[in-house]
């Protein structure tokens, strides 16, 4: 819950935003479901599946073992090789010696690339039979879901498009990650061990316990941290699903004298919300504490533990083998193995979940339950009742230009209502056009989920995006036709009557005119951009999509057009607009403004931003500046 922000108080004009706040809990669960439909463990639902899969594959398992053992090899002979280096060679004055021993060392890493040739040789036998297995359980849900519903046919093949690209991919990946660093772990594991097992057993007795408290630590706190996770999640939906409510109905509830009932309810939902909210917060900590344990103690103990060790006869080519050992093999396996865990597997049983449990069934295309909204009816206390969806909805949105990059956007959330006029602002190259890629299913986000009109947008073919929003761009395209088949693009079937309407709310009639009328044909080298614009503007009008997202479509016409035509557009029926302004005139003309700058977003009025945004003040410093 975010209590306090524009987010909680901005759905009464049409639309609200919420920044990033726990990108990991965002991430790990975009679902936003109830919680009666997820109280049951995921982990216990996928255990019975996973000990077939991994019995029936037990061959690819056990190769994957022995090519594995050869990093074992590599990283058991640098260890040795270090120690006898120094113990026989430069500490005794044979450098010759010292060096023939480094030379075995630099020539043990030559293990390294049959090794990883033969484990992703051997890992393909796990990795695609999982795939294709989530492959034909996603067709033999959809197929059962016609068969059991022919009404609900076209939503079961919305479904099953979503698992057999998307859903199955991040399996997949995220699958295979996890195969190879655990595997990497235990060998390295291994590799170390009996390393410093031959150059003097005590070391083990300094390194291990520390190393297996701070894993078992890490384990314990795996399951109990995700269920935090979904509690915050279930607590902060459930808040958002009220406050909708309770706005909505507020005039009945005072009517009838039930807002003390309404108020209890709520404050309930805010207890129970703060209560997740330590409760992660602690979770959190015992996984930090439990990373720092395994990951850093064992170093300080050795250390610590030199002098008894030296008093033990444990020679220094020895602690420094075992430090090496520590720093270059074992530490940096054990590491990359939990963040593994905690990432990738939690996204691994999230998306499993999707495909054993028997409540997707009633999911739509998404695997996601559509998302509730409504408000109390007449003196019906405090609980929900039905009302459209948001127009735009997304949640745990990572946006970024590919692997390894800043993300534009991270824990991203937004909702703009139905009927709602949202302005985007922000620096030139902060993301503003990609994010509104990503609303209109043109750009797959990293993570996270986005709903048009409570209906996801993956999966869905280039026809059925065309009739849930429009996307004008900065530059208008008109092609060789007549105004009518132009205008007309994303409407064909659209009559005279319907194109009137358009010409006339946008005052197209002088150009429309000037071309010689709705037959005449159209030479785009000869439009200027904003005539071009303009005919774009009009195509946009004549749509049936109730979402028009204006990306800079404005730019080429002079300011009084531009209020013109957003108002027209605005005030289209049943038309939700989001603009992305490049004045500060389309921003005061928005109900709400979001303002995007990188590390994360601001959402309010032109007022409380210019308070509490010194972005903004910027922007509108600039833009003020350049008027």
């Amino acid at each position: 819950m975010r209590p306090g922000t524009a987010a909680d108080t901005a759905g009464a004009v049409g639309s609200s935003a919420s920044g990033p706040q726990d990108p990991r809990a965002r991430r790990r669960d975009p679902d936003p479901r109830p919680r009666s439909g997820r109280r049951r463990g995921a982990l216990r639902r996928l255990t019975p599946h996973a000990r077939p899969f991994l019995w029936r594959h037990r061959g690819a398992l056990l190769g994957l073992g022995a090519w594995s053992l050869l990093e074992s090899a590599q990283t058991f002979l640098v260890g040795i090789c270090l120690a006898r280096a120094l113990d026989q060679g430069f500490l005794a004055g044979r450098t010759s010696v010292g060096l023939v021993w480094l030379a075995v060392a630099a020539g043990s890493v030559l293990l390294a690339g049959p090794a990883l040739r033969g484990v992703f040789r051997r890992l393909s036998g796990l990795v695609e039979p999982l795939r294709d297995g989530l492959v034909r359980r996603a067709v033999e849900q959809a197929l059962r879901r016609a068969v059991a519903d022919p009404a609900r046919a076209a939503e079961a093949e919305r479904a099953a498009v979503s698992r057999l690209t998307q859903q199955t991919e991040i399996a997949r990946d995220s699958f295979a990650g996890l195969v190879l660093t655990v595997r990497s772990f235990l060998f390295t594991a291994v590799g170390a061990f009996a390393g410093m097992l031959t150059l003097a057993p005590e070391l083990l007795l300094v390194v291990v316990p520390p190393m297996l408290l701070g894993l078992v630590l890490f384990l314990l706190t795996l399951v109990p941290m995700a269920a935090a996770q979904r509690r915050f999640l279930d607590a902060d939906e459930e808040f958002t699903d009220r406050a909708g409510a309770l706005r909505v109905g507020l005039r009945d509830l005072v009517a009838c004298g039930t807002t003390d009932a309404a108020v209890d309810g709520v404050r309930d939902l805010v207890e129970e919300a703060a209560a997740s909210t330590r409760s992660l917060a602690r979770w959190t900590a015992a996984r930090t504490l439990a990373l720092g344990v395994a990951g850093q103690l064992p170093v300080v103990l050795l250390l610590v533990a030199t002098p008894w060790l030296r008093d033990q006869g444990v020679t220094t080519g020895a602690l420094m083998g075992a430090l090496a050992y520590l720093v270059q093999s074992l530490l940096p396996a054990l590491q990359t193995m939990m963040t593994a865990l905690g990432a990738a597997g939690s996204r691994l049983v999230v998306v499993l979940d999707r495909f054993v449990s028997s409540e997707t069934d009633g999911a739509d295309g998404d695997g996601v339950r559509p998302a509730r909204a409504g408000g109390p009816g007449p003196c019906a206390g405090p609980g929900p009742a039905r009302e459209p969806a948001p127009a735009v909805w997304c949640r745990g949105l990572r946006v970024s230009y590919g692997a390894g990059t800043r993300p534009l956007v991270e824990g991203f959330g937004l909702t703009v209502e139905e009927g709602g006029h949202l302005a985007v602002v922000g620096p030139s190259g902060i993301g503003k056009s990609t994010l509104a890629h990503v609303l209109c299913g043109l750009h797959p986000p990293d993570e996270g989920a986005v709903r048009l009109a409570g209906r996801p947008v993956a999966g869905r073919s280039p026809r059925e995006l065309a009739r849930m929003r429009v996307l004008l761009p900065q530059q208008g395209y008109v092609f060789a036709g007549s105004v009518r088949e132009n205008l007309a693009q994303l409407d064909p079937g659209a009559d005279d009557d319907r194109l009137a309407r358009a010409v006339t709310a946008l005052r197209l009639e002088p150009l429309v005119d000037r071309l010689g009328g709705l037959e005449a044909e159209v030479d785009p080298g000869a439009l200027s951009a904003g005539e071009r614009q303009a005919l774009c503007l009009g195509r946009a009008y004549v749509s049936p999509a109730p979402l028009l997202i204006l990306d800079e479509s404005t730019c080429h016409l002079d300011p009084a057009a531009e209020e013109h035509a957003e108002k027209a557009l605005a005030d289209r029926p049943g038309t939700t607009l989001v603009v992305i302004a490049h004045r500060l005139s389309s921003a005061l003309r928005a109900d709400r403004i979001l303002v995007l700058d990188g590390a994360g977003t601001a959402f309010g009025t032109h007022e409380s931003l210019l308070r509490d945004s010194p972005l903004y003040r910027d922007l509108a410093g600039h833009w003020n500046a350049s008027g």
